[in-house]
């Protein structure tokens, strides 16, 4: 593979370019806190908003609350997800007649059925995580499909040859190849849990990052709800890197390609 000649804009060190990133936003939002006043509130309300929401304890209510309904709901769909998508590799019969149920399901978005689950199951916490459940469990068991299905079948091969059982091909073979993909699902099953949260809270919940962007918006209250827009992406940008140490953790054997 040829590689790429250094450059100016590489030689200049990742923290850097961060913090031109970062100055960038800071500009662009007060540019817009000027000229679009009555979407964009300015940094320091919307600061002076999220000190207040500390100090009263609202602000670490409706994370907790969220970030409850968001574990348990990606738990529960990761647990599910990883032996499904095995089974559809696996075996023909389970995965000609799964794989058409996911693909149906998934391509509805979860505010199409989010009322049916409220329906039956009230408007408690399970409802909410049992539509966090679906959209995460989706995504990761696509993903995971795919990812297993793209393992090298050189690899397999070579471990027949060698004498390997079907059960030792499985655990030594199929599952270590597998886990990069089975990672990136569990990125992308949190960015899915996330973004399904904000609908599943804007009915019926008491307390929420959902909840209290809705309220702030029906009470023209710009800086919370930027507020708390902001925390969910900074609650986003958490897990992407606490998977991504995941990945360099249990994947640092792969050779990856250095941008």
């Amino acid at each position: 593979m040829k590689l790429k000649k250094s450059t100016f804009w590489s030689r200049i060190p990742h923290w850097v370019w961060l913090l031109i990133s970062f100055g960038t936003a800071i500009l662009l939002w007060l540019f817009l806190s000027q000229t679009a006043s009555s979407v964009f509130a300015t940094p320091a309300v919307t600061i002076d908003k999220f000190l207040m929401k500390m100090q009263d304890g609202t602000l670490p209510a409706h994370i907790s609350a969220s970030l409850f309904r968001v574990i348990t709901g990606f738990g529960l769909a990761f647990v599910c997800a990883v032996p499904i998508a095995f089974l559809m590799v696996w075996y023909d019969p389970f995965r000609h007649i799964v794989e058409p149920w996911i693909q149906f399901v998934r391509n509805i978005p979860p505010l199409a059925y989010i009322y049916m689950v409220i329906v039956a199951a009230g408007v408690g916490e399970s409802s909410k995580v049992i539509v966090i459940f679906i959209a995460s469990f989706l995504v990761m068991v696509v993903t995971i499909y795919q990812g297993v299905r793209n393992v090298d079948l050189t690899l397999i091969k070579a471990a027949r040859v060698l004498g390997a059982k079907q059960t030792d091909i499985f655990f030594k073979v199929i599952i270590p190849a597998s886990s990069p993909f089975i990672l990136v699902a569990a990125r992308l099953g949190l960015s899915a849990s996330l973004t399904t949260l904000i609908a599943a809270e804007l009915t019926g919940a008491s307390k929420g990052l959902g909840t209290m962007i809705q309220r702030s918006s029906g009470q023209y209250d710009m800086g919370t709800m930027l507020m708390g827009i902001i925390v969910v992406g900074i609650i986003g940008l958490i897990f992407e890197q606490a998977v991504k140490f995941l990945e360099r953790r249990f994947t640092g054997w792969q050779e990856t390609v250095q941008q």
